[in-house]
Parts: C-alpha cells; sequence; structure tokens
C-alpha cells in the first residue's frame, strides 16, 4: 500500500521477480482475495501449473492491517459482512479465527452540534430509525414493479425527499434544523458504505441489487488480514510472483502475417476473426503493431508472439513475458477504469469498456488517531459529527478547477461524519468521495491537526490531546487499487457488472475461455465484498476445472452454502 505505513512487508509465501518456467495453464493476475480464491480452487483440484503475478510487494490486495501501538489495525476490509452462507465466515471459523465467546462492548454513540452541544439519545434514536425506513424503501423499488417519483433517479434525491416530507410536521425550526442536521450526518455515513462522494450518485432502481447476507458485521480478532493466511498456506510459494505488475495481456490468437506498405521495420501481426469472411474488409479485425527494430523488450514480445502456441500472453512491466492456456484477470475496477485501454491487446470489446466506464469506484479513507492516554469518556463508543451545511449549489453550479480545490482546501473536514474508538487509545474516523481524495494530497501531521481541532470543538474541551501518531489510509492514490470498491450509479445496472465478468475467447471454436475477469467488481449480487471477490475467483477457476463432457463436479465443502445458491441463481 505504498505510503499507507508499513504494510509493505514481504510475505514469506510468495518471491519477488522473475518465474523460472513461462509457460502455464493458467496465469492469475493480482493476489488480493478473488486472485488467491481463484488459485486455491485450482491447486484443492489438483491444477498447480498456475502462477500469480501481483503488482505490490505483498499480497492480500485492499485487505492489509499494520501495527499501531500493541494491535494490529485493519487499513482496508474491516468487517465479514454477514455470517449466513458467507464463505469468508465459514473459512474463519474452520480456522479458528472467529470469536464464539462474544462479549457485547459497551456501545454508546453522541452525536454533537459544531457548538459543542450533544443531542438528546432519543431523537438520535428517531431520526435513525427514520432514516433506516426511507433506505429500506430506496432497496424495494430493485424488486417491486412501482416506480419513483418522477425526476427522482438516485438514492440521496429519494431520500432527501422523503427527509423533506418527514421534518415538515416539525414545527419548531430550530428542532427541524438539528434532525435534519442528523439525516445530512447519516448519508455522509451512507456514502462510506457504498463508497461514493454523494448518495446522489447512487442508481435508486439498482440499490436492492446488493444482496445483504444475514447475521451481521463480524469482527476478526486478531484482523480481517489474518484470513490471509490459511489462502496462502495451500499454495506452493514458488507460484506467486509479487513486485511485478503487468503492463499487457495479449488475448487474440495470431493466424495471419502480411507486410503493410509503409510500415518499415514493423512486424504488422493480423488478428483474425475465424469466421470472418475472406474478402471482407479489415472492419472485423483488429490489427495490432509490434515494434521489432526499437527496444529489446518489444523485439522479445514479437517473437514470442510469432512463435507461441498459447491462448494468451501476459507483458510484464519488467519485461517478461509468460504464456499461458488461460488468464485470470482480478485488476481492481479502479485499474480497470484507468488502464483498460492499454491493459488489453486487442482492445476490450465496446461493451465492456463501457460498462467499466458506467460503474462508479470511489473512495472510502480511514484516519486512525492513537493517543498514550484514553480522554474520551469511558462509556462513549462513537461521537457523531453534526457539521452545519453550507447551501450546496444546484449541480450545474457545482465548482470546478480551482474553486473546487478553494472548498475542499476550507472545508474538506467537514466530511468526517464520527471518530469511533477502536480501542481507549486509538480512534478511526471515515472520509468518502472528493474529500478523501483531497486528503490524501495532505501530511499526516496536517489531518492530526484538523482532528485535533475537530475533536477540541465537538467535545467543548480545549485539552484534549493532539495524537502521538496519525495513520491515514489512501486507497485512491494506490496504483494497484485507485479507489475503494464498487457501486452501480445512476444509469448504471448488475448488466454493467455481468458484462465486465464476460469472458474473452481467442476464437469462436474454444470450449474453454482465454480470459476471465473476476474480483468484487464481476459479482452482480456481492459487489463491494471480500466475500464477492472470493466467489467470483472461485467460480472463474470452476469454469476452467469443468470437463468439456459432462461429469459429476465436486465443489468444495461450502458448496451448500447459500451464497454459492445465490451465485449458481446468478449465472442462470
Amino acid at each position: 500500500m505504498g505510503d499507507d505505513g508499513g504494510a509493505g512487508t514481504k510475505d514469506d509465501t510468495a518471491k519477488t521477480g522473475m518465474s523460472e518456467k513461462r509457460k502455464h495453464k493458467v496465469i492469475i493476475v493480482g493476489a488480493g482475495m478473488a486472485g488467491l480464491s481463484s488459485a486455491n480452487h485450482l491447486a484443492k483440484n489438483g491444477c498447480t501449473d498456475f502462477l500469480i503475478l501481483e503488482g505490490r510487494n505483498r499480497v492480500g490486495g485492499r485487505i492489509v492491517s499494520i501495527d499501531m501501538g500493541s494491535q494490529k489495525i485493519e487499513l482496508g476490509a474491516n468487517w465479514i459482512h454477514g455470517v449466513l452462507g458467507n464463505p469468508m465466515f465459514e473459512l474463519a471459523m474452520q480456522h479458528g479465527l472467529v470469536s464464539i465467546i462474544n462479549i457485547p462492548k459497551p456501545h454508546k454513540v453522541v452525536a454533537a452540534t459544531e457548538d459543542g452541544k450533544q443531542v438528546p439519545f432519543q431523537i438520535l434514536q428517531e431520526i435513525y430509525e427514520a432514516y433506516v425506513c426511507f433506505l429500506r424503501r430506496c432497496e424495494e423499488y430493485f424488486l417491486c414493479q412501482y416506480l419513483p417519483p418522477p425526476d427522482i433517479h438516485s438514492v440521496g434525491e429519494h431520500i432527501n425527499l422523503e427527509v423533506d416530507l418527514y421534518l415538515n410536521s416539525v414545527e419548531c425550526q430550530k428542532e427541524k434544523h438539528l434532525r435534519k442536521l442528523i439525516f445530512e450526518c447519516l448519508l455522509k455515513r451512507e456514502t462510506c458504505i457504498t463508497g461514493c462522494h454523494s448518495m446522489d450518485e447512487i442508481d435508486l432502481l439498482e440499490l436492492g441489487s446488493y444482496t445483504e447476507l444475514q447475521g451481521g458485521n463480524i469482527v476478526l480478532p486478531s484482523g480481517y488480514s489474518s484470513i490471509l493466511k490459511p489462502l496462502c498456506d495451500h499454495l506452493p510459494k514458488d507460484n506467486i510472483i509479487l513486485s511485478c505488475p503487468v503492463k499487457r495481456i495479449h488475448w487474440k490468437r495470431k493466424v495471419a502475417h502480411r507486410a503493410t506498405p509503409g510500415a518499415g521495420a514493423r512486424d504488422t501481426i493480423l488478428e483474425e476473426d475465424e469466421d470472418a469472411g475472406a474478402d471482407s474488409d479489415d472492419s472485423d479485425r483488429t490489427v495490432t503493431e509490434v515494434p521489432i527494430g526499437g527496444a529489446a523488450a518489444d523485439e522479445g514480445i514479437a517473437n514470442v508472439l510469432k512463435n507461441s502456441s498459447a491462448n494468451v500472453l501476459v507483458e510484464c512491466e519488467n519485461g517478461t513475458v509468460y504464456e499461458a492456456d488461460h488468464v485470470i484477470c482480478t485488476l481492481p475496477l479502479g485499474v480497470l477504469k484507468e488502464q483498460s485501454e492499454t491493459l488489453f491487446a486487442p482492445a476490450l470489446p465496446q461493451y465492456k469498456v463501457e460498462s467499466i466506464d458506467s460503474l462508479l469506484f470511489g473512495t472510502v479513507d480511514k484516519i486512525f488517531l492513537e493517543y498514550d492516554r484514553p480522554f474520551l469518556n469511558a462509556t462513549i463508543s462513537e461521537i457523531m459529527l453534526l457539521w452545519e451545511q453550507e447551501a450546496s449549489p444546484p449541480e450545474e453550479d457545482e465548482p470546478t478547477g480551482g474553486a473546487l480545490e478553494q472548498r475542499l482546501k476550507e472545508s474538506w473536514f467537514k466530511k468526517i461524519y464520527s471518530f469511533s474508538k477502536v480501542s481507549d487509545t486509538l480512534l478511526l474516523g471515515w472520509i468518502s468521495g472528493r474529500e478523501a481524495e483531497y486528503m490524501e494530497t495532505l501530511s499526516h501531521e496536517v489531518v492530526a491537526e484538523r482532528c485535533t481541532d475537530i475533536l477540541r470543538q465537538f467535545l467543548k474541551d480545549p485539552f484534549v490531546p493532539k495524537p502521538k501518531r496519525c495513520v491515514c489510509t489512501s486507497w485512491k492514490k494506490q496504483p494497484f487499487s485507485r479507489g475503494s470498491y464498487t457501486a452501480i450509479a445512476v444509469g448504471a445496472s448488475q448488466d454493467d457488472i455481468d458484462n465486465i465478468a464476460q469472458p474473452l475467447y481467442s476464437s469462436p471454436h474454444q470450449s474453454k475461455p482465454s480470459v476471465m475477469f473476476a474480483g468484487e467488481h464481476t459479482h452482480a449480487n456481492f459487489y463491494s465484498t471480500v466475500h464477492g471477490a472470493y466467489l467470483s475467483g472461485r467460480t472463474a477457476a470452476q469454469i476452467l476445472l469443468t470437463p468439456d463432457s459432462p461429469q459429476e463436479i465436486v465443489m468444495e465443502s461450502d458448496s451448500s452454502d447459500l451464497s454459492s445458491w445465490i451465485q449458481g441463481i446468478a449465472l442462470d
């Protein structure tokens, strides 16, 4: 994770550099949860001829922890979302990572206004219950036939409409204003849960497409990252190569060569659809030019392209070229958004590119503050920050460029909706969207100072100490994530997730695809979750393992779980 503390320690389950063997049955791009899941499923079913290529110098992707004080803190994934049918919960149980004796911690949330006044708890409870009800109503549109009011397309617009109707019945302006601030705070919290800048970006009709597993959120006592060890234990050490970013995936077979006038010292490799008519023009072909007169790397790739019998060639940033029958690409949606045009040769089909563009890949960051001594009241577990809101300008007047930069500089911190206690001496703040991206440009010292000012103001206590250490994540800045997780933007749908998940075939006669896609952004029901990534990786591996002739398939033991069952329905 680069500058996210000491997250980049080398993992002894893998090695850095180059694999001796250059041809493999399967190459997996990315050693996050989807990649590790694919590799595990292949290994458990007797296929060990695979190689994982990982850009970072560690495995785990968006699951990563660092030591802070006497405890581990999770910079990425935090919770196992749901118990019933969740393969991550089953894996954690299997390896003794779940604490069966759950001693409930005192959980007292307080909400305070900018002048340090605390809101009576019953008002907080009343507004929270109303908010949950409004959110549930938004989710119903996905399954129901009725339509929302005209001109209401996003979750944010719908909730704000309900909020206005709800507050109309409150006579006292002061009471009305206070309740409005609580609703706004809860909407900010929702942007961190959903992974967006504003709930106005989230498609109303698609909100219910996300399937919530029952059983609440589970925190592993040893941290989410402790789940990586059991996943890596089964994998041969030599099958993972770290610090090896992939530059390009060449996925179409070369079936003809022809000289192109004026190409000079270039060898043009023609990729032809086998079912194309002999006398058709170039509209159904992709011509990829590989310069062979220039750099040695280019010459190398051109030669391998010419002579290889493999379906796919994977070209790495360090110049190494690997050959594979199949590639499972688990690069995050943020990386695909940034590199989809250059990462695949030939370019991805247009429908895929459009779906990659349509979906949202938002930024959600964490701010950890570590103290020498406890200062928050022992019974308080979280303090919600009810910021006074400047009236937001109409969409067409939204600031851009320098004006936006100035506004972010003045008020980025107003997107932090609360500070919660991880322990008596460790606080955690969440921030999302453009404000999170702006925070990533600041030094940790500047963030720590600002957070201290906020706590002093809202707690009405000028003696709140400065933290001895501040750690902020930077998921947008990280080259191998470029954001946090997937959400369905206004105008996008589950179809876009299915489009990205569609495999690529090098020729129409192939029984198994050349390139498959996995990761949380490819699961139509469990996008944005680790279990979504895990299941998508397992599904990709299973497609490659399934024999061409029908016979009984024995899945691993958790195939009877609800999530696999839902996955089965989704595939049909």
